[in-house]
């Protein structure tokens, strides 16, 4: 493939001129080498993401994320100065996608993220590079095409300058679960009228909020993810163009084997013993005064049909009540199956939304298309490349 060095201002190269990231480049004014990041740079890489991010936990979540995803591992270029230090860093993070069920035409998809550049390099050219590097390296295994979520400092550089479309909008839906101060403060995050609604916001979602149980059914906390959740995957996944095929080694990983610890897996089966919903949890954590130390999250839920979702909808709140949240939150797609899920259960609309970019690697793949188009997704808050919801 063809090497191809570019700067910030020269806009989208054509595809067949995206440079793989197997081949050294040299970056723009900056003069860093890039390639693609091994295991053994992951300290480093996590150095940067604590500096970045103002995290603690870089060196224990990077190799998690970027190596340990059973759908693959993620193109991580580097940049490099001329004493070797890793100066910059981005990444592309696999996830198999079926399009409506087919197993047979499912490919990864990339969600792109860990914008990562020392501060003496910023504005220079460099993430334009290590972009235009992963894109290449994400073409030349054959993914359809990338998504990702730019930030207000990012988002006109994605969309004005890297020639990203505009693929849709997420949004965060809340269930006031109390009216506590606890709450009142996590509401007040989208102003002071939200802060003092919150009784009303709470008599609301229990008012809408359907308390499914189904005839027969048993729920299970697992310890263990079991192998059956790949037919209820493969059964939802039949109605969505676009959708992250779930199984026990997937589950594991995003969950079970998460760093952070935070997450509870609840499975669903009816009275003949078929698993037909599961969800996971992100517990609260943190301590008072911090408002999140009452929020819970929904990250995941997958039904075999409306009224296994409702259960399954009604499961997650009742554990995370238990668990000590006051508000639940769940991030979904505008105009997505999930956030229609989330109506009807009772939780309140976002007030906000944050824009989703995409970009075809592969025009015309039926996958690559669905990608440019979230309210065709089938999509939860596990299915991002972040840990853990906030």
């Amino acid at each position: 493939m063809l090497v191809h060095t570019t700067s910030s201002s020269q806009g989208a190269p054509p595809l067949e001129a995206l440079p793989s990231s197997g081949i050294p480049v040299r970056a723009g004014e900056a003069g860093l080498e890039i390639r693609q990041s091994q295991a053994a740079d992951r300290g480093a890489q996590g150095r940067l993401f604590d500096q970045c991010f103002g995290k603690t936990d870089g060196a224990s979540v990077l190799p998690w994320r970027y190596d340990g995803c059973p759908h693959g591992t993620a193109i991580a270029p580097a940049a490099l100065g001329d004493d070797g230090q890793l100066l910059a860093s981005y990444a592309a993070q696999p996830r198999r996608v079926h399009f409506r069920g087919d197993a047979t035409g499912a490919s990864v998809i990339a969600q792109t993220g860990d914008v990562m550049t020392s501060p003496e390099l910023r504005s220079r050219g460099v993430f334009t590079d290590l972009h235009w590097v992963a894109m290449g390296e994400a073409q030349s295994r054959g993914w359809p095409a990338a998504w990702g979520l730019p930030n207000k400092f990012s988002g006109h550089i994605f969309f004005d300058k890297l020639a990203w479309r505009h693929a849709g909008h997420i949004g965060p839906w809340n269930f006031v679960l109390a009216t506590s101060s606890a709450a009142r403060a996590i509401r007040h995050q989208n102003g002071r009228l939200a802060k003092w609604g919150t009784p009303w916001a709470a008599w609301r979602g229990h008012a809408a909020r359907r308390k499914a149980t189904l005839p027969g059914t048993t729920v299970e906390r697992w310890r263990t993810v079991p192998h059956d959740v790949k037919g209820l995957s493969n059964h939802v996944e039949q109605d969505f163009d676009w959708m992250v095929h779930r199984d026990a080694p997937y589950l594991t990983w995003r969950y079970l084997d998460a760093p952070c610890q935070r997450f509870a897996l609840i499975g669903i089966r009816d009275a003949a013993g078929a698993l037909i919903a599961y969800t996971a949890i992100q517990r609260p954590w943190g301590s008072d005064p911090d408002p999140a130390c009452k929020l819970g999250f929904i990250v995941d839920l997958v039904g075999a049909d409306p009224g296994a979702e409702a259960m399954a909808l009604d499961v997650a709140l009742v554990a995370l009540a238990r668990a000590g949240a006051a508000v639940v939150r769940a991030y979904a797609m505008r105009g997505s199956h999930w956030g229609r899920v989330l109506e009807r259960g009772g939780f309140r609309r976002p007030r906000g939304h944050k824009e989703v970019g995409a970009y075809p690697l592969w025009p015309g793949h039926p996958l690559a298309d669905a990608t440019m188009d979230t309210s065709r997704w089938f999509f939860t808050d596990g299915d991002r490349d972040d840990e853990y919801a906030r």
